[in-house]
């Protein structure tokens, strides 16, 4: 019997990762927030002018403790959409929800940044919903979970590409496979995070997403530039055949 540190076999090397997890994502959704829906003790309310900052910064979870009279906290869910901001169909790209108890109150719409007001909150779990599925994200995970570093950037980043050079968006192309067809009738830069950019091929029936890896994943946004001209040097380098047909 051999041993698994055996030469005759070699570990197996991991898979690239080529993706956020869903702990990060959430944690990404929440960096780039404008604005978010509160509901607690039966009221509904929107808070705006979050201005890109993170409100995890004004939210402190706790875990929750069994016993320790939780079901007499008024129970509070924060609401997130994550709209693409590009014009693409269906642009909304995820919903995440926040669920837990209040400890103390959440403040209110109109706090000056950088005010000292806060709020606890017994976490339950945050959930996040996009067109892959519904998942459970806990306390832990999420603790752990880091927003992408492109997050506070990617909108701009998005609507620069495609309103300044959509002929790099159409390079692109290029690297999609299979190879776009006839029925794709328009294609749109939808997402970018450390690990690629995201078009949405846009057909005369639905839409499909395609990721474009970046050679390796960003450390932070300065490292942007260089991973995605590396993109567009090996969209040249391919065949003109895969270009989108006019």
């Amino acid at each position: 019997m051999r041993m698994s540190g055996d030469p005759a076999h070699p570990a197996a090397h991991p898979a690239p990762v080529t993706r956020p997890t869903d702990a990060e994502r959430v944690r990404s959704v929440l960096a780039a927030a404008h604005s978010m829906t509160v509901v607690a003790d039966g009221l509904r309310s929107e808070v705006r002018h979050l201005d890109g900052a993170d409100p995890m910064g004004r939210l402190h979870l706790h875990p929750a403790e069994p016993g320790g009279g939780a079901e007499h906290r008024p129970a509070i869910r924060l609401e997130f959409t994550d709209i693409a901001p590009t014009p693409v169909r269906d642009r909304v790209r995820a919903r995440v929800t926040v669920l837990g108890r209040m400890l103390t109150p959440y403040p209110q719409d109109g706090a000056e940044s950088g005010s000292s007001d806060s709020t606890c909150m017994e976490f339950t779990r945050a959930v996040l919903e996009t067109g892959d599925g519904t998942a459970h994200i806990g306390l832990e995970e999420l603790d752990a979970a880091r927003p992408d570093p492109l997050a506070p950037y990617e909108a701009g980043m998005l609507t620069h590409l495609l309103d300044d050079h959509p002929d790099l968006v159409t390079l692109l192309l290029r690297l999609v496979h299979p190879v776009p067809t006839t029925a794709v009738v328009r294609a749109l830069p939808v997402a970018m995070d450390r690990y690629g950019i995201t078009l949405r091929l846009e057909e005369r029936r639905g839409h499909r997403d395609v990721r474009l890896p970046f050679p390796s994943p960003l450390d932070d946004v300065e490292q942007s530039g260089a991973q995605i001209q590396a993109l567009f040097s090996a969209a040249r380098r391919r065949s003109h055949r895969n270009t989108l047909p006019a």
